[in-house]
């Protein structure tokens, strides 16, 4: 749905999709491959991924609840568009620690052996997540086009209704075809 807003609206609308393309492409691709080079002799770059992603996730979600109040209706859908799409990253990060979890119990508890562990892992584990990265990247891409074309999409219009248009109350809604 397109909406008449200001460049202004606009470009706040646009900050919580960077902030998370930020994450996705800076910390998710660019900073694992780099991390993975170096994964052989140090660990530590490799935590960081999912750090930095945590915190992410986190800033965007204190941020979009104190924008409820703050912020103009357009802005606060594009701030819940993002908190919606972190949620889904956080529920496959998550699941990648319990892969990571269930390989760490099978390798010390049933004896599996360490190549079949880390093929797990990045099977199971690590793939789903790079997927799941590389098509919010593309939603994400699409969301910050639509902010700046000051369009919002139907399912988060449903979700939070711009309480300045008063809905018909006991009026057929318009179709498409009237």
């Amino acid at each position: 749905m397109e909406y008449d807003v200001p460049e202004e609206e606009c470009q706040k609308a646009k900050i919580p999709h960077e902030i998370f393309l930020t994450n996705l492409i800076g910390n998710h691709i660019l900073w694992f491959v780099s991390a993975l080079g170096v994964a052989g002799d140090y660990w530590q770059p490799l935590v960081m991924v999912p750090v930095i992603s945590l915190a992410t996730i986190f800033y965007t979600l204190w941020r979009a609840k104190r924008v409820r109040s703050e912020a103009s209706w357009f802005v606060m859908c594009h701030w819940q568009l993002a908190v919606k799409r972190s949620r889904i990253l956080l529920g496959v990060m998550f699941f990648l620690l319990a892969v990571a979890v269930l390989g760490w119990a099978a390798y010390t508890y049933l004896g599996l052996m360490d190549i079949a562990v880390k093929a797990m892992i990045g099977g199971v584990g690590i793939l789903p997540v790079m997927v799941t990265v590389l098509v919010l990247i593309m939603m994400e891409i699409d969301a910050m086009h639509q902010a700046t074309q000051g369009k919002i999409s139907a399912g988060i219009v449903e979700a939070f209704p711009n309480p300045e248009v008063k809905p018909n109350k006991g009026q057929l809604k318009p179709t498409a075809a009237s």
